[in-house]
């Protein structure tokens, strides 16, 4: 077992903190005592690379109940619960991360996963994929199919999948309605605020907030921050994505013109070097900056670093960059995800529908991995019909039923008004 991991009563603690999510996690609960009586991934051999939170235990459980064997890594430096960590590892799963990892333990951890041979892989962010086209191409073979649960993976994948480099199925998770519409939207938008307030405890009420993307992470972030009452400002390159943040009552500009005004800083775009040293020199002293991008690549830290006199470890994942005598910016959690290093990421509610997304993309696999063809693939709507109504059950929510006449009506082309 990892050192980090050897803590006297850490893993009593991780069965605790398993439990409570379970509670909350009613949705994919119903699916493992669905699927534990058949077993149906006997055989299967699960690679993952997620964040080790107490929601994703709750996901290795329920594969492991349903048959399969499973290996997991972090696929954040900051972002494992090494209590939920040491307690997978008492059920039997392989299990490599800690809280604080090195770059060099974060690679190394994501290759035991690869030693483990996976038949099915399930990326956040796409680093096994990659890892595996570019160094391990000999587990191609025996591999069946991904699936990948972020926005940044699937830009990459789709990047492979142009150039002909992808070589087995993908499943592209995160674009289930009850994934980004979902977890993105309703997930970060909260586990952020929560990041922040944890590392730096502002006020947000009557602060400039400036939202650099307005997909859905930025839409949630937007709409909790002006809840808050901040003033908030979007910065966007998609001329659509734009107008619905102006159509949505906020100021809509480019981050230089922003830079001045910001208050706190959230880059959630997938992109790199959105916030640069021309930005930071704009900015006014105090300004907090964070990212809830997947990729600690999104605010140019090394910039940062270069251009201030020193850095001070203010407090837990709350960095002081010292820039003059009269200015100093404040960075959360290193530039990596504020809402996983800061906290404890999305409400387990939230990750129960996200994961049953994944469990079901497995359950698709296994069943039509001879029919697909390698590339990016997407779930049929009857999969988030049967979450969305898994959700709903777990809620105690009824909703109305077509009457046959209107299921008619529906099908038909020969009613008029």
């Amino acid at each position: 077992m990892i050192k980090q991991l050897q803590k006297k009563g850490l893993a009593e603690q991780g069965k605790k903190n398993l439990a409570l999510a379970e509670r909350n996690m009613k949705a994919l609960m119903a699916l493992r005592n669905q699927y534990k009586k058949t077993k149906p991934f006997k055989g299967q051999r699960i690679g993952m690379a997620l964040h080790i939170t107490k929601e994703t235990g709750v996901l290795v459980r329920t594969f492991m109940d349903a048959g399969a064997k499973v290996s997991i890594a972090s696929c954040n430096p900051l972002s494992t619960q090494d209590d939920v960590a040491a307690a997978l590892i008492k059920d039997g799963a392989d299990v490599w991360g800690y809280k604080g990892e090195s770059k060099k333990d974060y690679y190394k951890y994501l290759k035991k996963v690869l030693d483990f041979k996976p038949t099915i892989t399930i990326d956040d962010g796409c680093d096994l994929v990659t890892e595996i086209h570019l160094n391990r191409r000999g587990l191609l073979k025996n591999i069946i199919g991904g699936c990948e649960e972020t926005t940044t993976g699937i830009i990459r994948l789709k990047a492979m999948e142009k150039e002909g480099k992808l070589e087995y199925p993908v499943i592209a998770v995160n674009d289930n309605d009850t994934k980004h519409l979902m977890d993105n939207y309703y997930g970060t938008g909260q586990s952020t605020i929560d990041g922040i307030l944890r590392a730096s405890n502002m006020l947000i009420a009557g602060k400039t907030v400036v939202v650099a993307g307005y997909g859905s992470c930025g839409k949630g972030f937007a709409l909790r921050s002006k809840g808050m009452g901040a003033k908030v400002i979007v910065t966007e390159v998609d001329p659509f994505r734009a107008l619905q943040a102006k159509m949505d009552g906020f100021d809509v500009m480019p981050m230089e013109k922003a830079a001045p005004f910001g208050d706190l800083f959230l880059t959630v775009t997938g992109n790199c070097e959105v916030i640069r040293m021309e930005h930071f020199r704009r900015m006014k002293d105090g300004a907090i900056v964070a990212n809830s991008g997947h990729f600690d690549i999104e605010v140019d830290v090394t910039g940062l670093t270069k251009m201030s006199k020193k850095k001070v470890a203010v407090r837990p994942f709350f960095d002081e960059f010292v820039i003059s005598a009269n200015k100093s910016i404040f960075v959360i959690a290193e530039g990596r995800l504020a809402n996983l290093a800061a906290a404890e990421g999305h409400p387990s509610e939230v990750m129960s529908m996200s994961f049953c997304g994944q469990f079901l993309a497995v359950d698709f696999l296994v069943k039509n991995a001879s029919k697909l063809s390698a590339g990016v693939h997407f779930l049929p709507s009857s999969v988030d019909e049967k979450i969305s109504k898994l959700q709903l059950q777990a809620m105690g929510v009824k909703i109305d039923k077509l009457t046959d006449k209107q299921k008619n009506y529906l099908g038909s082309w020969q009613e008029g008004t």
